[in-house]
């Protein structure tokens, strides 16, 4: 196009790495995402497509997990991978989570309205191509009714996403003969958004099947399993014979065939959910229309099949043994390591009870309870008296965050608090939450000493280290359980129950627990530091929570130091902290080494040699 009519704008970055071809590859190195960015603009290469090319070569891949698992973007990135290729899932305890989310799809109004315009822009595009260049759009009837619009056979644009279906559930035959022409396409289309704008409007919460789901589409608007199982392909198809290039406008209608070719697809795994508004906030209407997929074997299944080297490890995978069950695979190896470490410097505690002996706990009848927040308050104020540095504090959620930071404003323990230390809080907003930390960073620094208000599952749990004089100390008020109201969680405990015998006690347990050990091991980030870990809840006393702790934090876990009151807390972290105080030599005691020099690197990559050859 740009060729034919030289007013197209196009990227010169582009062009000139498409004219180097063959002759456009980064030198051996190790590249950040700054540095492909810095040597795209020296050669003036685009770094994305450079990048690209260069992952056939590398010898390691850092990247996320989503470029893997989920299927619209690993057809396009991940293709070029070998069958030998070692694929390492790190920090992997949430991945169950990660294969759900890339398997699922949700529908609003906004949604649906954006639909339709994007399909009146494709009208009238059709339209302007029927005056001017009707060639291409029979040729493209052709093909379809050749059957060449077959998975491999379309081209995958580089602003274009693959079929959300998985590589092999995607059908091998032509497109049914009613969507082959882009006018009938469209009204097929329009039909499908009418039918869910029709369902958005119910005032109950409606949960279904994907059979019955199709199966009311086909009674009331006409459209079969096949059709929609065409709907992603197809439309990908007419968007390269229009040549629409402006792909991010279009996300709306992308999201409506990437539900109807999901639900056209997997008969089991997955549940329709549509609810009117959200439990949380009764008074706002806000419907969704949720195709939930239950069942995390589904996205990773692909990755067990192509590479015959796939390694799940994470600080927190804990217990071990139902990975393989959520995930429906054999392990060939499965190995769960303690830390080997020169000193005691994890000091982790269960307080079960306030220094007044009132037990504490953030179960849903005791949350409110004046003197539960008031003994986290006391716990809390002790502890900014004793520990240096900084210390982080995990809440179970926003809203309860919300409400106990409110109630010790009330009560004055926040002005004590901040009397002893600065105190910075996460929110909700990226930006706020970036300067609080930077901020709390700052006073940990010159000395002034901070604390930071947090919640789990949220983004500084998952990516933030608290190392050295940054975290001390990390206290989890509660056990982070989900919200069990939740219907989509609800349809996920009744699929894990019926299909792989998980019981929902065991997952909720076990979904809190790693969400826990995440947070609690902010705090430890190598063998030179240390750090204290309070559990503040009675429930963590209890051995079928306890157990579902990760190893290294078990083994450090005294029984004198499962069943604690505040004084009692404040007692043993003033001799921890005295302990920890104490030079020592890094290499342990004993000679027991912990720490390995380069010397000793080097000799134990000689021995492996000596053992392979």
């Amino acid at each position: 196009m740009a060729i034919e009519n030289p007013n197209v704008p196009t990227c010169p970055f582009f062009e000139n790495y498409e004219k180097a071809a063959s002759d456009a590859v980064l030198p051996p190195g190790v590249y950040t995402l700054q540095d492909l960015r810095a040597f795209g603009k020296e050669k003036g290469w685009c770094p994305y497509f450079l990048a690209r090319h260069m992952v056939q070569f590398a010898n390691v891949v850092v990247y996320s997990y989503q470029y893997l698992l989920d299927p619209k973007v690993a057809g396009i990135i991940s293709k070029e991978m070998q069958r030998e290729s070692v694929v390492v899932f790190d920090e992997a305890h949430n991945i169950d989570n990660v294969c759900i989310e890339a398997l699922s799809v949700s529908v609003r109004s906004q949604t649906l309205e954006g639909a339709t315009r994007n399909l009146n822009r494709m009208s009238q595009e059709i339209d302007r191509l029927k005056a001017t260049d009707a060639g291409r759009l029979r040729a493209e009837y052709n093909r379809l009714v050749e059957g060449l619009a077959q998975r491999g056979n379309l081209p995958i644009g580089d602003t274009w996403f693959a079929n959300p279906a998985l590589p092999d559930d995607i059908l091998k035959e032509a497109v049914p003969g009613n969507i082959r022409r882009a006018e009938h396409f469209l009204s097929v289309l329009r039909r499908l958004i009418q039918y869910f704008k029709g369902r958005l409007q119910t005032e109950n919460v409606e949960k279904e099947g994907p059979v019955s789901f199709v199966a009311s589409i086909n009674a009331h608007v006409g459209i079969d399993q096949k059709m929609l199982r065409f709907c992603y392909d197809r439309l990908h198809s007419l968007m390269l014979t229009l040549e629409i290039t402006d792909t991010d406008e279009f996300l709306h209608i992308q999201t409506i065939c990437d539900l109807a070719t999901l639900v056209g697809t997997y008969t089991r795994g997955f549940s329709i959910i549509i609810e009117p508004f959200d439990e949380r906030m009764p008074h706002i209407p806000d419907p969704v229309l949720q195709l939930c997929c239950h069942d995390a074997s589904l996205a990773i299944k692909p990755v067990f099949e192509r590479f015959q080297s796939v390694v799940i490890t994470s600080g927190t995978l804990s217990p071990i043994d139902l990975y393989p069950r959520l995930l429906n695979f054999n392990p060939v190896v499965s190995q769960s390591f303690t830390m080997s470490l020169t000193r005691d410097c994890i000091c982790p505690m269960v307080l079960t009870r306030g220094s007044d002996q009132l037990p504490v706990s953030t179960k849903y009848d005791l949350r409110s309870d004046p003197g539960v927040e008031k003994n986290y308050g006391k716990l809390l104020l002790e502890m900014v008296s004793v520990v240096p540095d900084g210390i982080v504090c995990f809440f179970v959620s926003y809203s309860y965050m919300d409400g106990i930071v409110n109630s010790w404003h009330e009560s004055g323990f926040l002005k004590e608090i901040m009397q002893h230390k600065l105190v910075f809080i996460e929110t909700q907003d990226v930006v706020e939450t970036t300067l609080a930390l930077d901020n709390y960073r700052r006073a940990c620094d010159c000395g002034r000493g901070a604390v930071f208000f947090s919640v789990a599952r949220g983004k500084v749990a998952e990516g933030i280290d608290f190392d050295r004089h940054y975290g001390r100390l990390v206290i989890m008020f509660g056990v982070p359980f989900q919200y069990t109201l939740s219907r989509i969680l609800l349809a996920r405990l009744e699929y894990l129950r019926e299909t792989f015998q998980i019981k929902e006690g065991d997952f909720l347990t076990f979904d809190a627990l790693r969400q826990a050990a995440q947070c609690v091991g902010r705090v430890i980030r190598s063998k030179a530091d240390y750090g204290m870990m309070i559990f503040a809840d009675k429930r963590y006393s209890r051995h079928d929570k306890r157990s579902k702790l990760p190893g290294w934090i078990l083994s450090h876990l005294r029984d004198a130091h499962l069943n604690l009151s505040t004084d009692m807390a404040v007692h043993i972290a003033r001799e921890f902290l005295r302990k920890m105080a104490q030079p020592y030599d890094k290499t342990g005691a004993m000679g027991k080494k912990t720490l390995l020099s380069q010397e000793d690197l080097q000799k134990t990559g000689n021995g492996i040699q000596e053992m392979l050859f």
